[in-house]
């Protein structure tokens, strides 16, 4: 998922990382050979899984979005697996390991952003949109510069994201089995490459599915042992060295909004949350699947701070929070399920990056393509350019990994940077007729600037905790402000449909 929800990663770059290691590597945690032959079953298996689904796919469409005819229960667990994924997992575990039911705020703002998704551009599915950035044009009167700006934008963001989950899923694997730093990020990033590869979309929704039901298995077990071994919701409270609900309260109760609205903003702002919306079945499917999955996720919220809370009277004394997840996992579980957990933590990551691939190449062939080039390209050539072009997105976030170490502090603040202007920009787009595309383009650039400026200033940044609060007051005013000065948008909903539905089926057109 987003990698603002990943302050494990970001620890972990930017920490003493052999002292981290010593931590968590006991001969009586975890046997890693076991692990290892485990995790290379589980990638054989994902494998296999997306050669099958490959079988029928003869277009871009069919490797890109699933044909658009991902049902309800592919749709619900792709969007529970997105959301459960290891920042709002992992990473609220380690929050409320630190801060106590603070820890909560990670799902609280992710459910109430996917409840949003669904009621306010749910029926955009029945446009047949390829991209994000083609959406964002729809609303400005299908205007080519807005069009070119979002997806050069989201872009390289997507290639950002995905470099800093090979980095991440490298990093965790380098921990638990004792690999080479090196060696664990090619392994990462060569296991999601084929089987995405292989498999498109159809493989993405398939294994973010199976790893739904691993991950709420082990994550529902480890907080009913949690509680058990802690003597119940009395004593989990009582061992915390601060007051659990402290977050709500004095200066630290804008931090704690702003961790949320983040997170919503980042939901409903998220490439990889909108193809989801393209690709489904039909608009009832959307809704449904995006209702149901918020809904559970906002029960789901809780039990993260919860293991985090009792993770803290089980051992006080971990050098950093955010391992309190893989401590729970090995120490509280049972062995074999606390392997399928770790497994689940890992393979989570690989998912997350399978997302942001799939959503980056769809950038790349629906939009960027034919900005450099003037055409779209033909039916024909879709599905190859699709596994040529995965391979080299990889390979350039895999470089990207290699090349960084800290670039998680970075990644932690793309929400602010880019998605506050996106969310800015598309509900105004959508629910305002006097906006145009300058309008628009003005809205992303007082985003990114403010959130840029709040980050460089030191006593801006510790009051507000993230910049996406003054990022998007900032982002409104300038897109009303410029949309007021400038004309009208002339350009109908329909006509506009109509430019893009034409250039869309270029595609579906033999050279």
């Amino acid at each position: 998922m987003m990698l603002i929800q990943t302050p494990l990663y970001s620890s972990i770059a930017i920490g003493p990382y052999n002292r981290i290691k010593q931590t968590f590597r006991k001969k009586t945690l975890m046997n890693t050979g076991l692990f290892l032959i485990i995790f290379s079953l589980y990638i054989l298996g994902m494998i296999v899984l997306s050669s099958f689904l490959s079988r029928n796919q003869k277009s871009g469409e069919d490797f890109l979005l699933g044909d658009r005819k991902i049902p309800f229960f592919l749709m619900f667990g792709t969007t529970i697996a997105t959301m459960v994924g290891t920042g709002s997992s992992m990473g609220a575990i380690g929050k409320g390991y630190a801060d106590g039911w603070a820890g909560s705020l990670y799902g609280v703002g992710g459910a109430a952003g996917i409840l949003l998704l669904a009621y306010l551009f749910g029926e955009v599915r029945k446009y047949n949109f390829m991209t994000f950035s083609e959406e964002i044009s729809f609303y400005y009167g299908a205007n080519k510069k807005i069009k070119s700006f979002v997806a050069v934008l989201i872009f390289f963001a997507e290639i950002g994201w995905l470099g800093a989950h090979i980095l991440g899923g490298g990093l965790y694997l380098s921990w638990i089995a004792g690999v080479d730093l090196l060696a664990a990020k090619v392994i990462i990033a060569v296991a999601f490459s084929i089987y995405v590869v292989i498999g498109g979309y159809l493989a993405v929704v398939w294994t973010d599915t199976i790893q739904a039901v691993v991950l709420f298995f082990g994550f529902i077990l480890m907080a009913v042992i949690s509680l058990v071994k802690v003597g119940g919701i009395a004593g989990l409270n009582a061992a915390h060295p601060t007051d659990p609900f402290s977050f709500l309260q004095g200066s630290q109760l804008v931090p704690s909004i702003s961790l949320a609205l983040v997170i919503f903003v980042g939901v409903l702002a998220t490439p990889a949350y909108r193809q989801r919306i393209y690709s489904s079945k039909d608009i009832s499917t959307v809704k449904k699947s995006f209702f149901s999955s918020g809904t559970v996720y906002l029960m789901f919220s809780f039990l993260p701070a919860l293991i985090g809370m009792s993770a803290y009277q089980l051992n006080p004394d971990l050098d950093n929070s955010n391992f309190a997840f893989p401590y729970m996992a090995t120490e509280v579980l049972p062995a074999a399920i606390g392997m399928i957990v770790l497994i689940a933590g890992l393979s989570a990551t690989m998912s997350s990056a399978s997302s942001d691939a799939i959503a980056a190449i769809s950038i790349f062939l629906r939009d960027l393509y034919s900005l450099f080039t003037g055409k779209m390209p033909a039916k024909e050539n879709t599905l190859r350019y699709s596994r040529i072009g995965l391979v080299f997105i990889n390979a350039a976030a895999l470089l990207f990994s290699l090349y960084a170490t800290d670039i998680i502090n970075y990644i932690q603040f793309m929400i602010s940077i880019i998605m506050s202007g996106l969310f800015v920009c598309s509900i105004m787009g959508k629910y305002w007729r006097r906006a145009n595309w300058q309008g628009g383009i003005a809205s992303l650039v007082g985003g990114a600037v403010t959130s840029i400026i709040t980050i460089q200033v030191e006593s801006w940044s510790a009051y507000w905790g993230n910049p996406v609060i003054p990022a998007i007051i900032v982002a409104t005013v300038s897109g009303i402000t410029v949309s007021l000065v400038f004309p009208i948008n002339k350009i109908s909903s329909e006509d506009a449909l109509m430019v893009l539905t034409a250039e869309r089926k270029e595609m579906e057109m033999d050279a």
